[in-house]
This record gives structure tokens, C-alpha cells and sequence, in this order.
């Protein structure tokens, strides 16, 4: 979190974390996955590029939202998952997807996804 000393409020804040349509994607598809590597994360968020996946996955981790795992063998893995106050943050975006949901998508989304 990179602005701590210039929010105005606790949206401001949040929103700061959160901005942009990618990274609420890439929270939402850690959530449902759970632990995901790279390749697996860019193919449950269609249109994300590699470059900007990397780079919200970075920021994500500074900011303490996403764990990075890195597993030294012989080909490397590296994994991410949500840390607690990431599974929080999107506890507390769950009414914002839900209101989504019910004004915003065509019926036959309704039981589709569940951000």
C-alpha cells in the first residue's frame, strides 16, 4: 500500500489495493483455485497479459494481499495463494460482487461465477 499517509478514507484505501478490473479478477480466481501457479491464474482471467499479471501479482504481494511461493527443485515452481488479510479483502468484496450478480449480468450468468 503505497499512499498509507494520503487516503481520505477507508474506501480510498481499499480501492488503492484493489484498482483496476485485474486484480479483483486475479483475487477471485485465487478464492475459487485456491493455490495457483502462473500459466493456471492467466488462463482463469481471459484477456490479462502476461506483463500486467506480473505486475499486479507483485504489487498484490507487497501490499501482503497474495503469497508467492517459490519451491526449488528441479524445474522451479512458483505458486500463489491468498494470505488471511487477502481471503479478507475479498470477504469484503463479496456484496460488491453479489450486487453485480443481480443488476448487471444477464440471467444465464447468475450461476456461473460466483464474483
Amino acid at each position: 500500500m503505497t499512499r498509507r499517509d494520503t487516503y481520505v478514507c477507508g474506501i480510498d484505501a481499499a480501492i488503492d489495493v484493489v484498482g483496476g478490473k485485474w486484480k479483483v479478477l486475479i483475487l477471485w480466481a485465487l478464492h475459487a483455485e485456491g493455490t495457483c501457479r502462473f500459466g493456471q491464474l492467466k488462463r482463469e482471467i481471459p484477456g490479462v497479459t502476461e506483463k500486467v499479471l506480473t505486475s499486479h501479482l507483485r504489487e498484490l504481494e507487497a501490499d501482503g494481499i497474495v503469497r508467492r511461493e517459490v519451491y526449488e527443485e528441479r524445474v522451479p515452481r512458483v505458486e500463489y495463494s491468498l494470505t488471511p488479510l487477502g481471503a479478507s479483502l475479498n470477504e469484503a468484496l463479496e456484496p460488491l460482487g453479489a450486487w453485480g450478480r443481480a443488476h448487471l449480468l444477464p440471467q444465464d450468468h447468475h450461476d456461473r461465477r460466483s464474483a
